[in-house]
């Protein structure tokens, strides 16, 4: 039974007080409304992760989350973290290869295999983003395009290290343009990317992996979108930064 999971990337919103009164929301309204075994994992900016994990219950449904980290393990690469650091300070899980790190900071298929050997070796679960542009999406092999997105990232990755990998499927023309993909769209690609993993992995490993859909899925359509067979749940972008919309995509997960 593959783990289901809601994820919230908050990207660069929010200043501190902002942070405190949105995670305490959650935290809040998921307890008293959240039902079922949905996971829920709160992706602030970096310099709020310390603080925000005391609001977290222990034990609970919700983890911590980064949102990128370094491919090495320390050294003078200023501004960055490396995974030991998220590590050590209670962080579970790390979004890898988003496609705003791909376009703006020009992340490769081989950069993000690193980032992802280093996260895995430091007890931190990949969140995984792939996807295609509009340009690919009408014109090209966007499917084909996808699956070599995880061909050369994740690829070399044993079936036992595989097994704590997360795949959020992001089709980058649905991001934060007003589109979103149809249930059956995003159905399609997800079954796709299944049979990817059964391919390499085989069928047992490819059924336990949880596939999320990260295309502007918000409080509207993601009870539609999350009832197909083959989505987990959502790597949430805008949605995650209001509590009520959030927690209303959390609830249709279960």
């Amino acid at each position: 039974m593959r783990k289901r999971i809601v994820a919230g990337n908050w990207k660069m919103n929010k200043t501190y007080d902002d942070a405190i009164a949105l995670v305490s929301e959650v935290v809040n309204m998921v307890k008293d409304e959240v039902t079922g075994q949905t996971e829920v994992v709160l992706c602030p900016p970096s310099v709020f992760l310390t603080t925000l994990k005391q609001y977290l219950p222990a034990g609970g449904r919700i983890s911590l989350g980064a949102q990128n980290c370094h491919e090495k393990a320390s050294g003078a690469y200023t501004g960055e973290i490396s995974a030991s650091m998220l590590q050590s300070i209670g962080v579970n899980y790390v979004i890898l290869g988003h496609s705003e790190r791909r376009q703006y900071f020009n992340e490769s298929n081989a950069q993000l295999a690193e980032k992802v050997d280093a996260a895995l070796a430091n007890g931190l679960t990949p969140i995984f983003c792939c996807g295609e542009s509009l340009e690919m999406r009408e014109g090209g092999d966007y499917v084909g395009f996808v699956k070599e997105q995880l061909t050369q990232s994740l690829f070399h990755l044993t079936p036992e290290q595989f097994a704590s990998i997360v795949i959020a499927y992001e089709p980058i023309w649905a991001i934060g343009t007003g589109l979103t993909a149809s249930s059956q769209q995003a159905q399609d690609m997800h079954l796709a990317l299944r049979q990817h993993l059964a391919s390499q992995y085989g069928e047992e490993v490819a059924q336990n992996t949880s596939i999320l859909y990260g295309g502007s899925a918000n409080a509207q359509n993601a009870a539609e979108l999350f009832a197909q067979p083959d989505v987990d749940g959502g790597l949430i972008g805008g949605a995650s930064l209001k509590s009520r919309d959030f927690t209303t995509v959390v609830k249709a997960n279960n």
